[in-house]
């Protein structure tokens, strides 16, 4: 069962399908990837390096991101209410993508591609 766009979500089995149809979008999803591949770039680096690459972490995925919601899919990115759940699905997101396994999730959350 699935809550409705009015209803709170309570559970992460809701979070996901809500957090899917948040990124309709092809263009919003790309922004996604993009920031979540720079940030395992700086990551690698600051790991690598030190210093003040770990700065770059969460410019890079929210910049990104943040721009996404605010310029093409015109809508509240999900970290402003699900910090936890938003990160976690950001990754799952760019995972299932660069696995192939990302269309059947979106075909159940009813996100067109």
């Amino acid at each position: 069962m699935s809550a409705s766009p009015s209803a709170p979500v309570r559970r992460y089995a809701e979070f996901w399908p809500h957090y899917l149809r948040e990124h309709a979008r092809a263009e919003t999803r790309m922004l996604h990837y993009l920031g979540t591949t720079l940030t395992l770039v700086f990551v690698a680096v600051a790991v690598r390096w030190g210093g003040w690459w770990w700065a770059l972490v969460p410019i890079a995925g929210y910049g990104f991101a943040w721009t996404a919601h605010f310029a093409v899919e015109k809508n509240r990115p999900a970290t402003f209410t699900h910090p936890l759940w938003s990160l976690v699905s950001d990754y799952r997101m760019f995972l299932l993508w660069i696995s192939g396994r990302l269309g059947p999730h979106l075909d159940r959350a009813g996100v067109p591609r």
